[in-house]
């Protein structure tokens, strides 16, 4: 039976504009870094690094380990030196990033290097793709419909009242899911988890 994680973690779970605080445990991921705006080449370069790599696991999960799911949505670590860079001035240039895409947790490392190896033969350049564990713990989100140029305003709302509001602090890097396509979605159909790591005050 094929496994959907987006069915079955509660990590995957969030509520359209309204702002929950939830526990995440530690998950292990693909990831590769880059600078600048996602419109940019660079970020869409890193897709045509990662997906090759996140399919070959798939693959060979269900070939060789008999366990066949679904690839997990692509998600994005964004962070800046000024995060009005992402509520107010959206100065994309200035955003920072990690791509990553969720592993279940019978793969390890040493498959994601086989996959990788096996990926090099379309795509040259995959060594900057990394499989490491993200700890996040205590965080607020939402889910968010609409426009990625939209976010702003439910942003605010989650750094400036919300957060503080429930006596936390920020931590840790702003977090984003992306449950639709963005090449193939109109912009008000976009369906994102937007996610906070937080600490008690």
């Amino acid at each position: 039976m094929k496994v959907d994680f987006k069915k079955t973690l509660p990590a995957f779970k969030a509520r359209k504009n309204k702002l929950e605080i939830v526990n995440i445990p530690d998950q292990s991921y693909l990831m590769i870094d880059g600078q600048g705006s996602p419109g940019g080449e660079t970020y869409a370069h890193a897709l045509t690094q990662i997906y090759p790599v996140a399919y070959g696991l798939k693959f060979f999960s269900k070939l060789e380990l008999g366990k066949d799911y679904v690839v997990p949505p692509l998600e994005g670590l964004w962070w800046a030196d000024d995060m009005a860079s992402f509520t107010t001035a959206r100065d994309k240039s200035k955003w920072r990033w990690t791509t990553l895409i969720l592993l279940p947790d019978w793969i390890d490392n040493s498959m994601v290097e086989q996959a990788k190896q096996k990926a090099r033969a379309k795509v040259s350049d995959v060594d900057q793709i990394r499989m490491e564990t993200l700890s996040e713990g205590q965080c607020v989100q939402t889910l968010h419909v609409g426009s990625f140029d939209n976010e702003g305003p439910i942003l605010h709302e989650m750094h400036e009242q919300f957060i503080p509001d429930n006596d936390l602090k920020m931590t840790g890097k702003h977090h984003e899911i992306y449950f639709s396509d963005f090449r193939k979605t109109q912009p008000e159909k976009l369906r994102t988890i937007l996610r906070q790591p937080v600490l008690p005050k």
